[in-house]
């Protein structure tokens, strides 16, 4: 058996892998970036659960607070939480079963549907935030190394959505 290498470029950063080992998890990006993911998961979970908001919840919240009147089409909603309808439509539907938004058909074209913030979500927004800031404080990271570590992990993802075609 031959030594086949493979030579990969991250950032600037030329890897040189033998094809014939395994690469060590504790090396991989995408075991990093997995572990974290799933930590992040129990970290919000917890930070949360006062408020009976899942992760995907908060994050639908979230971006309602961010858009103007508290409300976006539940199209733009997806795009901007990475969701498909077949995800979304349930966690919608337990959201306003909760109280925490509200849906309805867009007067302009009725095939669209308005999702708003109810006054209560309003009326937690600052408390919520809070609770996260207080979460996220608590990683003792200054702020400039926070926001350099969330430009890095949208880097990779842009440059997975440019090669994923070609997989």
């Amino acid at each position: 058996m031959y030594n086949q290498n493979y030579i990969f470029s991250l950032g600037g950063t030329i890897l040189n892998h033998d094809l014939d080992q395994p690469l060590n998890i504790d090396n991989q990006i995408c075991f990093a970036l997995y572990d974290a993911n799933k930590r992040f998961n129990k970290f919000y979970s917890e930070i949360l659960a006062e408020f009976k908001l899942t992760y995907p919840q908060y994050l639908v919240l979230s971006t309602l607070w961010d858009a103007k009147d508290g409300q976006i089409s539940m199209r733009e909603l997806g795009n901007c939480i990475n969701l498909d309808s077949g995800t979304l439509t349930p966690l919608l539907k337990r959201l306003e079963q909760h109280g925490w938004i509200s849906r309805q058909k867009d007067r302009d074209d009725e095939r669209h549907v308005i999702v708003k913030l109810t006054t209560a979500a309003e009326q937690k927004r600052a408390l919520i935030v809070s609770k996260v800031k207080n979460g996220i404080n608590r990683l003792d990271l200054p702020k400039k190394d926070y926001q350099k570590r969330v430009d890095e992990i949208n880097d990779i993802t842009r440059r997975l959505d440019s090669i994923i075609p070609e997989i």
